[in-house]
């Protein structure tokens, strides 16, 4: 409005000042001194003035030429304040369109940002409602009097206020040694998460599918077993158990000690469950359960002694838990079958050194290097309650160890923990000589007493 006004009172302005100059301009012919005004008034349209209308009467001496120039002017100089007006009208809202765009498109940038973070959120955060900690003894209620003191204290040591269980095995004779939190470790079990590639990778090159050498083609990569086992990688042993099927993958679990009670008259000792049928193909099937776990439910016991098997050379003992000196005085091993796994034991050593060394259990090495130790972790979630497993064995001249560190809870328990904790145990007994006097105080061999696998183990409890 205020830029229409100031062109408008330019205009009669300009208009009056051309108009004054006319009557003051000396007699010439009338041709030219119209060209002259008209191109004056061209080159001045901008800057005409009210005074124009004031004087108007004076231009009445002046030709019709004259007046019809002044005329053309005028109309000229509206036109231009006019299109002024419209430019200025044109610039606000092409301005004000650009700002709203700007405005529109900030927000829904800021909106797509927000939307990216949440879904970051939701993605990488799990919420747990397990406690990762418990308060008070670990092993309260426990029966320890048949137990070895010196490893029951290095395991009860290694787990500290952790929610867990710490299980020891003589794989010579399937001896449990210690069994810390036995509440726990007597438990139905759990998921056993990545452990299970222990058996399925058995069962692979029990079938001739692989060798540790044989390298498997995978989405965007190719590996062999020592690789998948060291790495835990899921899609190589989703593949096998593809290519196995649910029924042998099924055989092999179950003929190595899986979905069958682990302890010989073990009071208190729970089942862990092998299904009859695959998960669904929508949960993943035979491959989530031969990565994962996913639908099986392991007890420490079962994995215990599956590794005991492995540390020996095939031979699947019962485990006995003595709880008495007088049991542990007359105690006899029992066997519940000899797998034939003999010759593909070095296969599968190798990708459990390489866990240990340089895989997923790596954390081990933090607090132990005196003794070789092969391992497999294992970590997983269920129901806000995460799990994580460690088994290993040990190698050394004076006698060899097995052990299975179990924890239960949220965000601090996953595998590479339980390998930590396992090596501030293996380190708790060099410490304190453990092997070189468990070699001094052997004597001669205990009798095996064949068992056979008809016999109920445990079938009462």
């Amino acid at each position: 409005m205020k830029a229409s006004c100031v062109l408008a009172i330019g205009l009669v302005c300009g208009l009056g000042v051309t108009a004054a100059s006319a009557l003051n301009t000396p007699a010439t012919p009338t041709t030219t001194t119209h060209t002259k005004s008209k191109k004056a008034q061209l080159s001045t349209t901008h800057s005409v003035s009210t005074r124009h209308i004031a004087e108007k009467h004076h231009a009445a001496a002046t030709t019709t030429a004259h007046a019809t120039a002044h005329t053309a002017t005028a109309h000229h100089a509206a036109a231009h304040a006019s299109a002024q007006v419209s430019n200025l009208h044109y610039s606000t809202t092409h301005n004000r369109a650009r700002t709203t765009k700007a405005r529109t498109v900030t927000s829904s940038r800021a909106h797509l940002r927000r939307t990216v973070y949440v879904r970051r959120h939701r993605r990488y955060y799990e919420r747990f409602t397990a406690s990762s900690f418990i308060s008070g003894d670990i092993g309260q209620g426990d029966i320890t009097a048949g137990e070895d003191p010196v490893v029951r204290q290095a395991a009860m040591d290694a787990l500290g206020d952790m929610n867990g269980t710490a299980v020891v095995i003589d794989p010579s004779d399937g001896r449990i040694l210690a069994m810390v939190n036995q509440k726990l470790a007597l438990s139905p079990g759990a998921e056993p998460c990545s452990t299970i590639k222990l058996s399925v990778a058995l069962a692979a090159l029990s079938e001739g599918l692989v060798t540790r050498d044989t390298m498997v083609q995978l989405p965007g990569f190719r590996m062999n077993m020592t690789q998948a086992l060291a790495h835990s990688n899921n899609q190589y042993f989703e593949e096998l158990g593809r290519e196995l099927g649910f029924e042998r993958v099924r055989h092999y679990a179950m003929e190595f000690g899986l979905g069958e009670l682990a302890g010989y008259h073990i009071a208190g000792e729970q089942l862990g469950e092998y299904p009859d049928q695959p998960i669904p193909d929508a949960e993943g099937g035979v491959g989530r359960m031969c990565s994962f776990g996913q639908g099986v439910s392991m007890t420490p016991l079962q994995l215990g002694a599956l590794v005991a098997a492995v540390a020996n050379g095939g031979t699947l003992y019962y485990l006995q838990h003595p709880t008495t000196p007088e049991e542990v005085a007359s105690f006899q091993p029992r066997v519940k079958r000899v797998l034939d796994i003999a010759r593909y034991i070095p296969d599968l050593e190798d990708g459990m050194a390489g866990a240990v060394e340089y895989g997923t259990a790596r954390s081990l090495r933090v607090n132990f290097h005196e003794l070789p130790v092969f391992g497999k972790t294992g970590t997983c979630s269920n129901d806000g309650t995460r799990f994580g497993w460690f088994a290993s064995f040990s190698d050394s001249p004076q006698g060899s160890l097995v052990t299975v560190f179990f924890l239960e809870g949220g965000r601090p328990v996953f595998g590479p923990h339980a390998a930590e904790l396992t090596g501030e145990f293996y380190r708790d007994l060099w410490d304190h000589d453990y092997f070189e006097a468990k070699q001094q105080a052997e004597g001669t061999p205990a009798t095996v007493t064949p068992v056979s696998a008809s016999q109920p183990a445990g079938a009462s409890q």
